[in-house]
């Protein structure tokens, strides 16, 4: 049996709960190669004290361990939330072919909200968005209203 895009996006939005668990913005990621996932993260940008500690580099390091090169064009990676321009260099960087996301980002969003990052990338990305979007939001939501 194949899995949905819904499927694994289930799984990135378990990431995102980690990261929530953790006082992290919620957001999760994951990796996917031959229909399994070979990478997976969440935020950790508070706790490690890093800017690039966001999901989709997290995931994008995890897969590259795991196929031993950082070339990824046979993947997809899921992501709860819109990737922002530097992780969307980071998944063109290692030739990342099909993109999902949940929800839109306004503020940083890369893809449609503030920029459109894969239209200059030098091979074709395959974008879907939308997957799981109501659950990636309320996360998001939820995450700020409990800061103010």
């Amino acid at each position: 049996m194949v899995a949905s895009p819904e499927s694994f996006m289930e799984e990135a939005l378990h990431e995102a709960k980690q990261a929530l668990s953790m006082g992290e913005v919620p957001v999760g990621a994951v990796v996917v190669h031959q229909g399994k996932i070979i990478g997976r993260g969440h935020n950790t940008k508070e706790g490690t004290k890093k800017v690039t500690g966001h999901a989709e580099i997290n995931a994008i390091h995890m897969a590259a361990r795991h196929l031993k090169t950082w070339r990824l064009d046979a993947c997809a990676i899921y992501v709860t939330l819109e990737p922002c321009a530097m992780c969307a260099g980071a998944i063109m960087q290692s030739h990342i072919k099909t993109v999902y996301y949940g929800a839109k980002e306004p503020k940083y969003g890369a893809h449609i909200s503030t920029a459109h990052v894969f239209d200059s990338a030098p091979y074709p990305v395959d974008v879907f968005s939308g997957i799981l979007e109501t659950s990636a939001q309320t996360l998001m939501t939820s995450f700020f209203k409990n800061l103010r």
